[in-house]
Order: structure tokens, then C-alpha cells, then sequence
């Protein structure tokens, strides 16, 4: 099955291969079956066997990847070479979780953790990948961001150093990567649907000491949100949001550097070049009530 990209590329999709992190639930799973029904041939990871399981059972291909391990993601790696003859068209580095909490009450192993994660796991699983894209003379590596790779919010201070990490070290190498047939992307989504508040508010009961806390009266605040149902923020979109980015990022002959997505992180773009620190601040302090992705 033949399906040209948006630039012109008209390569049959049935010989790329692409290895997606974090395919138990929201943008992963979403872009994994949506790859997967544009002829992709997807390898969808995620750290538990169960949702290994239930991904097979869903008709996609899926291999156990824990981004915390390094034996894993080295094992992980090998299957889907295994699967795929050795090659490897496409990376997309979504794995990661949000650790809400207040900067003074993050412990240092609670800020070790939200990096293994989101940080050095994708950075590890990157550098692997990248010499079998030399060896091919082509690749995509695409890094799922977030609007909080573009700005701070109070009490968002762990996934916050997480994100700006991730996007100096992506900026970094799309410059040293410059040349290679390697093209490296940045997405960066606002506020979407998905598990994301639930897996947030279970790492904030694991790390973060409440009632000790002089935090403690905005935390009460940040639980009510986190364990909300549906939307809290207006402009919210689905994961398929991401996913239509996703596939302008692996199939245009020109991929951009960044991918904006949704209208908050579009403004937040915007108000970063026209604005100072303070009067930024000053926005940022106003709308730190509600949740980001």
C-alpha cells in the first residue's frame, strides 16, 4: 500500500518501521494504532507485561520497554530489531509521567525519578537508536514535549526540569545530527485527554508529604484537579491531536523542528517572544490553577 505524505514522498508505508514508547494509554496508544492503520509497521513499548499483553491482543506488535531500566530498553531495542530486520525508520519518545509538588518538597530521589523517566530513559533509548540510523543513512526521531517544555508553572517543578531538559538536549542534537539523514523533532502538546492527571496524582501520593508541608492548602487544590473527571482546561483536544503532528513529523520530506499543539501551547509561543520575564510571570501566576500536559 502506496500513501504519499504531505510533501511528496511516495515511499510504500509498509516499509517503515516505527518504535513508539509509552502505548498503554493516551498519546502512545492512540498514535500507535493510528500509525499502525496508515501501513506503519509499529513496535508499541510500555513497562508492564499486562499492557504488553492487551497491546498483542489489540492486533499490534508490542515489546516490554521500562525507560528506568536500561537492561530493558536494551532488550526492547533488540526485539524490535529482530522484528524488523535490523532496521529502524522511526523513534518516538512519548514514554514519561507528570510528579506534581511544590520544588522545596521534592526530595532528591523524587526528582532522580521523574528524570529516569522522562529524561535520561528517552536519552538512553535515543543514543542507541541513532547509530543504526546512520548505518541506514536515515531516521526520525521524534520527542514528545509538552507545553511545559516552553514554560514553568508553580507546583509543575519536577516535569518542568524534565521537559526543558529534554528540549535542550533535542535542540542540541538536531544540530550535531545536521547532515546525517537523521531528522529530530520536537511535539509539544497543551492540555490533552488521557491518563495523565491519574498517573500524576499516584506519583504525587508516593512522593510528595502533604500535611508537613507549608504547600499544604494549594495542594488540597492540586488533588481536586488532579482527580477530576474529563477536561480542566478549555481547549483540550484528543490524543488524535497529536498524532496528526506525529505523521507530518515522520512522513513530510521537510519536517519542522517544532510541532505546537493546541491553542494554549500556541499562545504560550507567542507571549514568550513579546514578552519580559515579569509580565510573563505575571500571566503564568494567573493561570497556575489549572493543568498542563
Amino acid at each position: 500500500m502506496t500513501q504519499p505524505d504531505p510533501q511528496g514522498d511516495s515511499r510504500p508505508s509498509t516499509e517503515r518501521s516505527v518504535l513508539i514508547t509509552g502505548c498503554s494509554s493516551g498519546i502512545g496508544y492512540i498514535c500507535a494504532h493510528g500509525l499502525a492503520r496508515r501501513g506503519w509497521r509499529v513496535i508499541a513499548s510500555a513497562r508492564r507485561a499486562a499492557d504488553v499483553a492487551r497491546l498483542q491482543g489489540e492486533g499490534l506488535t508490542a515489546v516490554r520497554l521500562d525507560l528506568d531500566d536500561p537492561d530493558s530498553i536494551g532488550q526492547a531495542l533488540a526485539q524490535t530489531l529482530d522484528l524488523t530486520g535490523g532496521t529502524l525508520d522511526a523513534l518516538f519518545n512519548n514514554g514519561a509521567y507528570g510528579l506534581p509538588g511544590a520544588v522545596e518538597d521534592l526530595t532528591r530521589a523524587a526528582l532522580r525519578a521523574q528524570l529516569e523517566t522522562n529524561l535520561l530513559g528517552c536519552h538512553d533509548l535515543t543514543c542507541r537508536v541513532i547509530p543504526i540510523m546512520r548505518r541506514q543513512g536515515h531516521g526520525r526521531i521524534v520527542q514528545n514535549s509538552s507545553i511545559l517544555g516552553l514554560m514553568a508553572l508553580p507546583y509543575r517543578g519536577a516535569y518542568v526540569a524534565s521537559k526543558f531538559a529534554l528540549e535542550g538536549l533535542t535542540d542540541t542534537l538536531r544540530l550535531e545530527l545536521a547532515g546525517s539523514g537523521i531528522a529530530v523533532c520536537l511535539i509539544e502538546p497543551g492540555p490533552i485527554l488521557s491518563r495523565f492527571r491519574e498517573n500524576a496524582h499516584r506519583a504525587f501520593k508516593a512522593h510528595i508529604d502533604t500535611e508537613h508541608s507549608v504547600h499544604h492548602d494549594a495542594y488540597r487544590q492540586a488533588e481536586a484537579r488532579l482527580t477530576k473527571e474529563g477536561p480542566v482546561l478549555p481547549f483540550t483536544l484528543p490524543p488524535e491531536a497529536v498524532l496528526k503532528q506525529l505523521i507530518h513529523a515522520l512522513e513530510s520530506r521537510r519536517p519542522h523542528p517544532r510541532y505546537y499543539v493546541t491553542v494554549p501551547t500556541h499562545l504560550i509561543g507567542v507571549l514568550r517572544r513579546v514578552l519580559g520575564t515579569r509580565a510573563l510571570d505575571w500571566v503564568l501566576t494567573r493561570i497556575s490553577g489549572g493543568g498542563a500536559r
